[in-house]
């Protein structure tokens, strides 16, 4: 477990006697704090956590990692005029609670994160890409802890705050750690993995999501292929690559890890063929390698997860895990991460996507939409971020949603690419609804759903679409 003298020695090199004080974990978030924790007070844009440090103490963390004084009576040791062991030796006391004075407390927690994950002796799975990431890692996890003890990143912490926070979660006793690492900048991917030292890397593929933030989908391929060129030499680094994906595909040639390829198609490593979506019940499909062919039924929804499972199973392949363990890790009541099939207070299953959107994300959901039974009705919002392929994404989305979808309610500004899109591809210009906000969707589809409908509810998170969703959800 990670001790007070352990960040005492990541933070100034130097390493007292009498620390052995254990450190449960670390947060930002002082309501998030759980006894024992070291509470990092890093200053945002709206909220400084430096006016949290009292109540992180209250609610029972040890220690708290502060980059200015702060007022109170806690006990403050200065760790920016370390010089020796001694130095922290000669202190009165180290108890806590205790404040630790650092230059920067965000660095100072990436800092601790270095150290602490070069001294345990484990498997990193490194997983970054622009659609899929989490729901390729909660599932790849399944699968190796079909055999080990594995610790996956909470949630949606894949930044340079949130994977540091996953790393001081590991113990000895964890043998495999499954990481997911977003991109917004270049040199992003590069930093996470010299935190994080991945030995396995997957990417999932490469989108137009955060394009107005990181440029070209080709700048976008630059920085997820950070992930694979930081992985180790063969045979200890892996990459892990979808075959299907013209802009990962290439990446191949970026590592010197070795490859290994999934896909549908049958060059492949390891490739799927006879994908059938069988609605909310899952999926089914045959599994190929150079030897042998299996057939699957997975519970995941919609035919694009076969990729999901496909990543997992290949995670499970190249870490030595047998056919029966990876089946039985893909078959282990996974769930959709983030699509929740729900009634409305009409009777109408909804579909609640409504965590993000991407040009991808909403052709997937599009194309799950196609599979169900009922009058089909896409609620689809403003797709952020797109930059410069903002026109042509919400316009592919038009399109796809007049062949599936019997109405269509768009919302926001952007969602009129949307709309005039579908009315272009031959969708009835009363079948489909305009709104500029929640409210409005909200109020159109409260008085024209009906028990016999389908509705998929998808938009960028900035865009509130979850509001739709929890307006429309029956009460339990």
């Amino acid at each position: 477990m990670l001790t007070l003298a352990d960040v005492l020695e990541a933070l100034t090199k130097a390493r007292p006697k009498m620390t052995d004080t254990v450190i449960t974990e670390a947060a930002i978030d002082s309501r998030q704090v759980i006894p024992g924790s070291l509470f990092v007070a890093i200053p945002g844009e709206r909220v400084d956590g430096h006016d949290f440090v009292a109540d992180a103490f209250q609610r029972g963390a040890s220690f708290a990692l502060i980059q200015r004084e702060i007022g109170g009576s806690f006990r403050t040791v200065d760790l920016r005029r370390v010089a020796s062991p001694e130095s922290l030796d000669s202190l009165d006391s180290l108890d806590s609670p205790l404040c630790l004075l650092v230059e920067n407390s965000l660095a100072a927690l990436q800092t601790i994160a270095r150290f602490w994950r070069r001294k345990l002796d484990l498997r990193v799975v490194g997983i970054t890409g622009s659609v899929g990431k989490s729901t390729t890692k909660e599932l790849i996890a399944e699968v190796l802890g079909q055999r080990y003890r594995t610790l996956k990143s909470p949630g949606n912490l894949n930044n340079e705050i949130g994977l540091p926070l996953t790393i001081l979660r590991l113990g000895s006793g964890y043998e495999r750690a499954v990481l997911e690492m977003g991109f917004y900048v270049p040199g992003e991917i590069a930093f996470l993995c010299d935190l994080a030292l991945p030995q396995i890397g997957v990417v999932t593929n490469v989108g137009t999501v955060h394009a107005e933030r990181a440029g070209s989908q080709e700048t976008i391929a630059h920085g997820k292929s950070e992930l694979v060129q930081a992985l180790p030499a063969a045979p200890e680094g892996v990459a892990v690559l979808n075959y299907d994906d013209p802009w990962v595909r290439p990446m191949a040639a970026k590592t010197k890890a070795r490859v290994f390829f999934y896909g549908l198609d049958p060059a492949a490593d390891l490739w799927a063929d006879e994908v059938e979506g069988l609605g909310l019940e899952g999926i089914r499909f045959r599994l190929h390698t150079r030897n042998e062919t299996l057939h699957l039924r997975v519970p995941m929804i919609g035919q694009h997860s076969v990729h999901t499972a496909l990543r997992a199973a290949a995670v499970g392949l190249v870490d030595g895990l047998t056919w029966p363990e990876i089946i039985s890790g893909l078959q282990a009541g996974h769930t959709q991460l983030r699509l929740v099939a729900v009634r409305t207070e009409s009777g109408a299953l909804m579909l609640d996507d409504t965590y993000n959107a991407s040009p991808e994300s909403m052709l997937a959901a599009l194309n799950l939409l196609a599979e169900l039974d009922g009058n089909k009705v896409a609620v689809l919002g403003d797709m952020l971020e797109l930059g410069p392929y903002e026109q042509a994404g919400h316009e592919m989305v038009g399109v796809r949603a007049a062949e599936v979808a019997d109405r269509l309610v768009t919302v926001g500004a952007r969602g009129r690419m949307i709309a005039a899109a579908a009315r272009r591809t031959g969708m009835r210009s009363d079948r489909v609804t305009e709104s500029e906000n929640a409210d409005e969707a909200i109020a159109h589809l409260r008085k024209s759903l009906t028990g016999k409908d389908v509705v998929l509810v998808k938009g960028s998170h900035g865009v509130r679409m979850d509001r739709i969703a929890a307006a429309l959800e029956a009460p339990a």
